[in-house]
């Protein structure tokens, strides 16, 4: 029997928000406001959903906006889920000595057991983390590509050596910030022989009228989707992803529950 699994894909903003009340009394003044009203949003959204697997972009994990609260660990103990955390910059990033900067990284989350985790910094651009969870039947990555094209190609290079070492099936999940649109993927689908999980290419950014595909789940073909949806939430500048699967051949160690999406 297959191992069901769900994974959530949601860049949260740090919890900001989004339209007006973000840009007032001055654009993107939101970053600086308290959030924890809008977290309570996201998390309700994400209980909804009830995933397995959570990947997390931009989380605050403890500045003045959430109240010195780590957002992450705040939606990890209403979900009962075990969390991973780190910076988006390495140890030695001018943006460490930053306030509130120094406080934004990803996270992910998940109701399975945790076989190791590990921390990758790229080699360049400043956004440089690359999160890999070990799980029982699978790997996770969970990154948030550089905003300048040269530096993007030299991060899918980096991340190409970690995915192709590893030796069970991969999700490579994010914010891939592919202005140029998904044929920057190409060379690096070619090479790791990933899929993308949104067959259709619905976009995901911004929120309020999506028109690029900023945000992938990749995996590996002995991964199988079985389900593929977009909710449209309006809670951060990015949509949700969410994605059915199991893993080719892997016993089921967990009680299966219906899934449903209340939108």
């Amino acid at each position: 029997m297959a191992n069901s699994m769900r994974f959530l894909l949601y860049n949260i903003r740090y919890a900001a928000g989004i339209g007006r009340q973000f840009h007032f009394p001055v654009p993107y003044s939101g970053y600086l406001k308290n959030t924890n009203g809008n977290l309570k949003k996201i998390v309700g959204f994400i209980k909804s959903v009830n995933p397995d697997i959570i990947g997390l972009i931009e989380v605050d994990s403890g500045s003045f906006r959430s109240e010195k609260s780590n957002q992450a660990e705040a939606i990890a103990w209403e979900m009962e889920h075990f969390h991973v955390y780190q910076s988006k910059y390495s140890i030695t990033s001018m943006a460490q000595k930053v306030p509130v900067v120094n406080k934004q990284g990803n996270a992910i989350l998940t109701n399975r057991d945790i076989k190791s985790e590990k921390f990758h910094y790229f080699g360049k651009g400043i956004k440089r983390l690359v999160i890999e969870l070990e799980l029982e039947d699978l790997s996770v990555f969970l990154v948030h590509l550089s905003i300048k094209y040269r530096h993007r190609q030299y991060q899918l290079q980096d991340l190409y050596a970690m995915v192709k070492n590893v030796n069970k099936p991969v999700i490579v999940a994010g914010d891939f910030n592919v202005f140029w649109g998904d044929r920057e993927l190409e060379l690096f689908l070619a090479a790791t022989g990933l899929k993308n999980a949104n067959s259709v290419r619905h976009p995901s950014h911004p929120s309020r009228s999506p028109r690029r595909q900023l945000d992938y789940i990749l995996h590996s073909p002995q991964i199988r989707i079985t389900g593929f949806q977009i909710p449209h939430v309006k809670l951060s500048d990015h949509v949700p992803l969410i994605c059915d699967f199991h893993v080719e051949n892997a016993k089921c160690r967990a009680k299966v529950r219906p899934r449903q999406i209340d939108t």
